[in-house]
C-alpha cells in the first residue's frame, strides 16, 4: 500500500507521463539517499536511526512491482468512484479524466472545438499509424491520390509529425505517428491497435518511384564485378 500512495504522489507531482520503470528508479533512488545519510552518520560517529521497514523494502522495486501498485490504485478508484484514472500511452503513465466527465471538463477550454476529421484525413491517418514510418510517395501509392493536403492537416493537428528521411533517392521524407495520437485513441503501442500485427504484414502498393530505386540498386549489384584477392 506504502509503494501505491508513492507512486500515486509521483505521478500527481508530474506534469509529464512516467515509465514505470523510471517510477521504479525514482523510487529506489529515494531509498538509496536515505541509506547514504544513514552511513554517513554512523560513519561521523553519529547513532543513526533504522529505516523504517516499509522504506528498506522498497530497495528492490521494480517496473512490475510499479505496475501492480498502480493496477490496485485504478481498483480503489473505480469502487470509490473518482472521475479519474491512471492510464499508460507511449511515454508512461498518467492521471486522465473519466470519458464520462469529459463534457464538462471540456468547458475550460471553449476556445478548442473538438474537429472530426474528415475520411480522407482518417485514411491517410490510418496508413500512417499502420506502416510508420512511411513516405508519402508510399501513401499516395496506397490512396491512389494526393496527399499532401491531408498529411498537412494531420501535421496541423499534431497526430502525424516527420520521423526523419527514407535511404532512398532523394532521401524524403518518413512520417509517423506523435504522443498525441496515442492519447486521442487511447492506445500505449502501434501493437494495440485493432488488427495490428496482420494488418502490418499485409502486402502494399510500391510507389513507382521507390520500384525504381529498389530496381537500380538490384542493378547496381549486378553489374559490380566482384573482386578476388586469390
Amino acid at each position: 500500500m506504502q509503494l501505491a500512495l508513492i507512486i500515486e504522489s509521483l505521478l500527481i507531482a508530474s506534469s509529464d507521463p512516467l515509465a514505470a520503470e523510471e517510477l521504479a528508479r525514482l523510487v529506489r533512488a529515494r531509498v538509496a539517499e536515505a541509506e547514504d545519510v544513514r552511513q554517513r552518520e554512523f560513519d561521523e560517529g553519529l547513532d543513526p536511526a533504522e529505516l523504517p521497514d516499509w522504506l528498506s523494502a522498497l530497495s528492490a522495486v521494480d517496473g512490475a512491482s510499479v505496475v501492480a501498485a498502480i493496477t490496485e490504485l485504478n481498483r480503489q478508484y473505480k469502487e470509490s468512484g473518482r472521475s479519474f484514472v491512471l492510464s499508460e500511452r507511449g511515454k508512461g503513465w498518467k492521471f486522465y479524466t473519466d470519458a464520462t466527465y469529459g463534457e464538462f471538463v471540456r468547458q475550460l477550454f471553449p476556445g478548442r472545438k473538438p474537429e472530426r476529421l474528415s475520411g480522407p484525413a482518417m485514411e491517410t491517418l490510418a496508413i500512417v499509424a499502420y506502416r510508420q514510418p512511411i513516405t508519402k510517395a508510399a501513401i499516395e501509392a496506397v490512396r491512389g491520390v494526393s496527399c499532401d493536403g491531408m498529411l498537412q492537416k494531420l501535421l496541423d493537428r499534431d497526430l502525424v509529425r516527420v520521423g526523419g528521411r527514407a535511404d532512398l533517392p532523394g532521401r524524403p521524407l518518413l512520417y509517423e505517428t506523435t504522443e498525441l495520437f496515442f492519447e486521442h485513441f487511447g492506445i500505449r503501442t502501434i501493437e494495440d491497435l485493432p488488427n495490428s500485427s496482420e494488418l502490418r504484414r499485409v502486402k502494399l502498393p510500391e510507389p513507382v518511384s521507390e520500384q525504381v530505386a529498389d530496381s537500380q540498386l538490384t542493378l547496381a549489384a549486378i553489374e559490380t564485378p566482384e573482386t578476388n584477392d586469390n
